[in-house]
């Protein structure tokens, strides 16, 4: 690629909520990358991760594909855990109080980290660090010289915090710690370029600038990524929400779950979830526009190449056989668990003691949006009790309930 494809394709997917921001940065990207050519040096590229959970989802993943993106281009990509800043959590996307983890939890969960992202990145070209490594040698001195480049309004214009702060409810001090001490990462690393999500906006775009600023950096350039929809096509794909896809999917519930996305999310998912090329996405968008393709068949192909990303051709080739079988022929899977009962039980008490959901309230929100079905009839009451037969919940999940 020349510089202007090498933008074109590091740029895709961005989102900053003006032109002129985005231009900016699509400026200072290209100049960096011109002057790395001349200087004959890989840019240094870094994205952070807190390891507040294990059950990492595909959302997770866009920033990881963009890291891969750059290590295509021969770029040092530093994978930085965040063993110090998952202590407070990002406040960034929550409008009230993260609760704090101990460091025991975020050693337990950062250990899964690093091997779940070489499922993307290459590991050859993967350098992992531990912000705790550095962030825990500040001093109360160097806290208060860093905070020194901030105002409180300024942390006030965060939608989230204003929300809370207009409620009369807590902002407590340490969560404005926590884009202080993304700022000192992007320093102690003197990178580049900074990947995250539009929940990092402020992060990246006011703090580490600012912070590498004051030490007298370059200022990293903000690659700000737009936040991959969950399976409803409309709010952040969340565990919490029941609309994520795990990375622990298996390529049959994968392929199942992106086919189950609705139309009007699919070109969302081809620029965040795939390894598509610009052109590539172009085409995909422009088919599906144009009716050039069913809708159907234009998922079919998302699904195959994201099931391939995470796994390999012939396990999407499978997910997709089974698919097609199950649902575009009607068929039920081959094999299905069972469920032993002594007397009839309601369709909610099954669903838990299955384990078909993880709570009371996601059984309930998945039977009030006709996801459950007992005997191919949509179930429109948790309480219903039933005997003998087979419970589907959702498009994949399917119990066989039998009396002892």
């Amino acid at each position: 690629m020349d510089i202007d494809q090498q933008v074109t394709y590091l740029m895709q997917g961005t989102e900053y909520g003006d032109n002129i921001t985005a231009k900016a940065m699509e400026g200072e990207l290209r100049e960096r990358l011109i002057e790395a050519q001349k200087e004959n040096r890989p840019l240094r590229i870094y994205c952070g991760y807190d390891p507040r959970t294990t059950d990492l989802h595909i959302g997770h993943t866009v920033t990881m594909r963009k890291l891969r993106q750059f290590q295509e281009l021969g770029h040092e990509v530093y994978f930085v855990i965040g063993t110090y800043t998952s202590l407070i959590g990002d406040p960034s996307d929550k409008d009230k109080l993260r609760p704090l983890l101990t460091p025991e939890e975020v050693e337990s969960n950062a250990r899964t980290y690093a091997e779940q992202a070489f499922r993307i990145l290459d590991r050859e070209k993967t350098r992992v660090v531990y912000n705790a490594d550095w962030l825990s040698e500040l001093t109360f001195a160097d806290l208060i010289k860093l905070a020194s480049n901030f105002t409180i309004q300024q942390f006030l214009t965060r939608e989230n915090f204003k929300l809370r702060w207009e409620k009369n409810e807590a902002v407590h001090v340490h969560e404005l710690f926590y884009s202080i001490m993304q700022g000192y990462d992007a320093h102690h690393l003197n990178t580049d370029v900074q990947v995250g999500g539009t929940d990092q906006l402020f992060n990246i775009m006011t703090a580490s600038r600012k912070i590498m600023t004051y030490f007298g950096q370059k200022p990293n350039i903000g690659i700000i990524l737009s936040i991959l929809p969950g399976t409803d096509g409309e709010v952040k794909m969340s565990k919490s929400l029941g609309n994520h896809i795990p990375l622990t999917s298996t390529p049959e519930d994968m392929y199942g779950k992106v086919m189950s996305v609705p139309d009007h999310a699919m070109v969302k998912f081809a620029q965040l979830a795939t390894r598509w090329t610009p052109l590539e996405i172009e085409q995909f968008t422009s088919s599906i526009e144009n009716d050039q393709v069913h809708p159907r068949d234009a998922k079919m192909r998302l699904a195959f190449e994201i099931v391939s990303a995470f796994f390999d051709e012939s396990d999407a080739e499978k997910a997709q056989a089974y698919f097609i079988n199950l649902f575009q022929k009607g068929d039920l899977p081959d094999e299905i668990a069972e469920y032993s009962i002594s007397q009839e039980q309601t369709v909610l008490d099954i669903m838990l003691a299955a384990n078909m959901a993880e709570s009371r309230s996601q059984a309930r929100r998945l039977i009030n949006q006709n996801g459950v079905k007992f005997e191919n009839q949509v179930v429109r009451d948790a309480s219903m009790v039933v005997g003998e037969g087979i419970l589907q919940v959702g498009k994949r999940n399917f119990l066989r309930i039998k009396k002892n």
